[in-house]
């Protein structure tokens, strides 16, 4: 059944954004009386009919409230965007399929890319929840720098951690993890956190660990810690 995510749902009809409408009547050539399937993005899935098969402002009728899903635990990925945007967006839709709650892109001293335009990730996740059959969409933030993510970070109730290269005593994620914990991972960019960089998180509370033994690339890191961190709260 095609699903669609309409991100404020109340009473017993809604519509469909008009870039949602128009893939539900143009590309699938929905119409009147078909059965859909719509999300919230916050942990309900609804069935409703088609109304009012409109391309610009399609019109639904809510018939059942299937679920509400809770979400019981945080996974936040702070990450340094990649260079290349596609490996990024790669990232986004993957971490939307396996389930995550945040993406908050920093800005370290030797990040590759300083600018991110954050409305296409925001589509991408859109779609990959709708895709996956997951009703929870992840917040994806704007850019911040390193130091203003260890700050705001102060605040955070769970786990914090940070995967680095640097030779230094490192401990291994899935070792060092309690189920049902939330869990903040810093992911550096492709030179790695600096020694500078690293001692901060660590001053801030956050564990410095390993995944495996081998160095991955950033979008590789952030997806296997996210796994890793499913698999233990599975």
């Amino acid at each position: 059944m095609h699903r669609f995510y309409v991100p404020d749902v109340s009473g017993d009809t809604c519509k469909l954004s008009e870039e949602e409408s128009k893939h539900c009547v143009r590309v699938l050539r929905l119409t009147q009386n078909d059965v859909v399937e719509i999300t919230d993005g916050k942990g309900n899935l609804f069935k409703a009919v088609i109304e009012n098969a409109n391309p610009k402002a399609c019109l639904l009728r809510i018939t059942e409230h299937i679920n509400e899903a809770t979400q019981v635990w945080e996974l936040i990925i702070a990450v340094a965007p990649t260079k290349n945007i596609a490996r990024m967006e790669w990232l986004v839709e993957k971490l939307t399929e396996i389930g995550f709650t945040k993406l908050i892109p920093i800005e370290c001293h030797t990040s590759e890319r300083t600018v991110l335009k954050t409305e296409r990730l925001k589509k991408i996740a859109i779609e990959a929840m709708k895709q996956s059959g997951r009703v929870y969409l992840p917040q994806i933030e704007e850019l911040i720098s390193f130091k203003d993510l260890i700050n705001k970070s102060k605040s955070f109730n769970g786990a914090k951690f940070i995967p680095h290269c640097n030779n230094s005593d490192r401990k291994l994620l899935s070792a060092n993890h309690k189920k049902g914990e939330n869990a903040l991972v810093l992911i550096g960019p492709e030179g790695d956190f600096t020694k500078e960089e690293i001692a901060l998180a660590i001053e801030g509370g956050f564990m410095p660990i390993t995944l495996n033994e081998h160095t991955l690339r950033t979008e590789t890191a952030a997806l296997t810690a996210a796994i890793i961190l499913k698999t233990l709260n599975s």
